[in-house]
């Protein structure tokens, strides 16, 4: 669960990696074990990045972010539409970013609620503010590192299609999740979760 992870910035180095994470699904789906994909992705490059450090850096972001989200997610990635694809990936980094899934249910979800459908740079500060009130860890964090945070944060909620333009004022657009998929987070507890990415209470 999110709740219990510490509070951690890596992910302004992380981004959304839809087409990686919907080919490491893919082998997953096959068969593959987590050492053959970082295998495959060093020697075979799946993922087409010109390093062999960012080759095994990005299996190892993709692979934690699958490990945390159960099989019929993962293929609901590799065999659901496009929308239901990223929806699920933006789950799994919910799921392994602490930092993220709060900014998704303390900011996202409520702006839903409040019908307040954009996405200004005064949310992203206030709501980093509030979290170096609440966290020492957070408080230490310089400035860079929160502006690399609001960067990070809108281009993955631009390419999953949760916001529409990347400027100012992002209008956002509330998810519509597959019913098989909102049954399927209820059963596994995580409604949370699923009231972060729909804006629901």
């Amino acid at each position: 669960m999110a709740e219990e992870l510490e509070y951690k910035s890596t992910i302004k180095s992380r981004p959304f990696l839809f087409r990686e994470t919907k080919k490491a699904a893919e082998l997953i789906n096959k068969g593959f074990k987590e050492f053959e994909i970082k295998e495959k992705a060093k020697k075979d490059n799946i993922f087409q990045v010109n390093t062999e450090t960012r080759r095994s850096e990005i299996a190892s972001i993709v692979l934690q972010r699958l490990k945390a989200i159960d099989d019929f997610l993962i293929e609901k990635i590799v065999n659901g539409d496009i929308e239901t694809s990223k929806q699920i990936v933006i789950y799994s980094i919910m799921k392994t970013d602490r930092l993220f899934f709060e900014f998704m249910y303390e900011v996202f979800r409520e702006k839903i609620l409040l019908r307040d459908l954009t996405l200004q740079d005064k949310d992203f500060n206030l709501y980093f503010n509030r979290k170096k009130e609440q966290s020492e860890r957070v408080a230490s964090w310089d400035d860079y590192t929160f502006y690399k945070l609001k960067q990070v944060y809108i281009r993955i909620l631009f390419e999953a299609g949760f916001i529409k333009g990347p400027k100012k004022d992002r209008e956002i657009v509330k998810p519509i999740l597959e019913e098989e998929v909102v049954q399927h987070l209820k059963e596994i507890g995580d409604i949370k979760y699923l009231n972060a990415l729909m804006g629901e209470i």
